[in-house]
């Protein structure tokens, strides 16, 4: 438990995993005084209110945003431009919007220009999740021990940027502030890459033969397994994370395509000493990750 809360009012726009999952941490810890949240679908605000995750939900964001002193957008990212235009006259002088989506750019050049004069805008992406979604599938452990990247805006109010990382330290998260240009750089090759990947794989085994599809599911191993996990995500989501991260989705697409040309050489030249180079390194790459205790 903290001291003192965070906020005084969290508002939570969109409930599921992520929204969800900070819902139980804040609360849990008590890193603010009081939870509202807003969800579109009637089921999903009654099952809000039975696992205890809000104080109230609303169905209209801009109602459940009166007086709250943050405001985390917790919705694929092509909703956001509607419910900020929607929101903005009603928030409170002082608050500071965020958000958890994995494309910061399109949030800094979209939505800056809507937030009102004397409200901070301090985007956020916590580097944490699964592949279940809805309100039910979080859980106050998500963020323990993970990365949070804050991408203020120049001239961003200090003090609003450290109240935001207190909030996701106090989650148990460790913090990185960097550009937006910059995180959607990285996060294109750590994250977006190996979820296209992965859908392109599982894709391809769905285009099969109905018989060899069959054997395909049956004797799954590990990898393929690995790979219908990451293809399970929300698909919204994803959908919305490509769309709005294209230029550096498509740049490191390229480069990953010459990559695996070179392989394709490689195997065809029976060039052995190519490929357990390539092995070796990237075999590296996971025993440092693991080191990190990011695995």
């Amino acid at each position: 438990m903290t001291d003192a809360p965070v906020f005084r009012r969290l508002c939570l726009i969109g409930i599921g995993l992520i929204g969800s999952s900070v819902a139980r941490v804040v609360r849990q810890r008590g890193l603010v005084g009081e939870i509202v949240a807003s969800a579109r679908s009637a089921e999903t605000r009654a099952k809000v209110m039975d696992l205890g995750l809000a104080d109230r939900v609303e169905a209209d964001p801009a109602t459940a945003v009166l007086g709250a002193d943050c405001v985390m957008l917790c919705t694929p990212l092509g909703a956001y431009p509607g419910i900020v235009r929607h929101i903005a006259p009603h928030l409170a002088p002082g608050a500071v919007v965020t958000d958890v989506g994995s494309v910061k750019g399109c949030v800094v050049k979209e939505i800056g220009p809507l937030i009102p004069a004397g409200v901070h805008l301090v985007p956020g992406h916590p580097i944490a999740g699964t592949e279940h979604s809805g309100p039910e599938a979080g859980f106050a452990e998500l963020f323990e021990g993970r990365w949070c990247i804050l991408t203020p805006p120049p001239g961003a109010d200090r003090a609003a940027v450290d109240k935001l990382a207190a909030l996701w330290r106090g989650a148990g998260s460790m913090i990185e502030e960097m550009s937006p240009e910059h995180h959607d750089r990285v996060l294109a090759i750590t994250s977006h890459l190996p979820h296209l990947i992965a859908y392109t794989i599982v894709g391809t085994a769905t285009d099969l033969a109905e018989d060899i599809k069959a054997e395909v599911i049956k004797f799954s191993a590990s990898g393929f397994r690995d790979f219908t996990r990451i293809a399970a995500s929300d698909p919204v989501m994803w959908r919305d994370i490509f769309l709005n991260n294209k230029e550096a989705a498509l740049e490191i697409m390229q480069r990953f395509s010459e990559d695996l040309t070179a392989l394709q050489r490689a195997i065809r030249r029976g060039e052995g000493d190519t490929l357990e180079d390539l092995f070796t390194r990237t075999r590296d790459i996971r025993r440092r990750i693991v080191e990190a205790r990011q695995a």
